[in-house]
């Protein structure tokens, strides 16, 4: 689980190269922008390095500035610099302006579903401790990105979560009770789909480890993975096709929302 990011130069330094070579062709944001088949508003996210491009955006961004090579060039150093922290605000971008995310999770259940007193169990305990004000700094910006599934009703976001990711008990029985009833009030909305991998499964394409995939309003994809120290940004298209199919396959695997409903108040009446 990762902690708020940095900012990162190398991204800062992609963009401004990006930025340059657009004034030098005498190209404004709107006209690159429909060149290049990304929005104005993409677009200045990117020179602004406050989004990753993908190999897509760089060879159409080469074409309509004369095929310089600087920008795939820059490029590349920005995909070596898979770093730490700075990933999870990349990820955040690309959240905030998705129109379908799609989270396979094993290990704890996904920060957008998460309650604050749940989410606050995990930042107390993390190793090393946080100090009170780290703490609750976590948990502004956890709350933040929670909004998501409320200001952002038009966004389609799938879930599928491991069942022992619900019967751990972290927190305790109150915690996991307000936990379950969340996730109950959450399956209500219409764009909301939430399911659970069950422990009968044993082996399931999800055995490599959470993932997270995000479709942008252009239709492209993007998918983020995590370690303990770790996060990594996936923008080149084998390997996001390989994760949507392990995705769409877990889907198929999990109980269905109805059943995944009745899991949750099974669970719940335990408590």
């Amino acid at each position: 689980m990762a902690e708020e990011p940095e900012t990162s130069d190398s991204m800062c330094a992609f963009g401004a190269v990006v930025k340059a070579l657009r004034e030098h062709a005498g190209l404004s944001r709107d006209e690159f922008g429909r060149r290049v088949k990304f929005s104005p508003h993409t677009v200045a996210s990117i020179e602004q390095g406050r989004r990753l491009a993908d190999l897509g955006f760089v060879k159409a961004a080469e074409d309509a500035t004369g095929n310089t090579g600087a920008i795939r060039e820059a490029f590349r150093h920005v995909a070596r610099q898979q770093g730490l922290a700075v990933w999870v605000r990349v990820w955040a971008e690309h959240e905030a302006e998705a129109i379908r995310l799609c989270t396979y999770e094993c290990r704890l259940v996904p920060g957008l579903l998460q309650t604050p007193a749940y989410a606050r169990v995990l930042f107390e305990n993390r190793v090393p401790l946080l100090s009170e004000e780290e703490v609750e700094k976590q948990l502004t910006g956890r709350e933040v990105r929670r909004s998501l599934l409320t200001e952002h009703p038009d966004a389609a976001f799938s879930f599928v979560i491991e069942e022992h990711t619900l019967t751990r008990g972290t927190g305790g029985p109150d915690v996991t009770r307000e936990l379950l009833d969340h996730l109950l009030e959450l399956m209500d909305r219409r764009n909301v789909e939430i399911q659970v991998l069950p422990h009968c499964k044993g082996v399931h394409p999800g055995l490599g480890g959470p993932f997270r995939l995000a479709e942008m309003p252009e239709h492209q994809w993007f998918a983020y993975t995590e370690g303990q120290r770790a996060g990594l940004m996936i923008t080149d298209s084998e390997s996001i096709r390989v994760l949507r199919t392990r995705y769409e396959t877990l889907r198929a695997e999990a109980l269905t929302t109805d059943e995944t409903r009745e899991c949750l108040k099974r669970l719940r009446g335990r408590l």
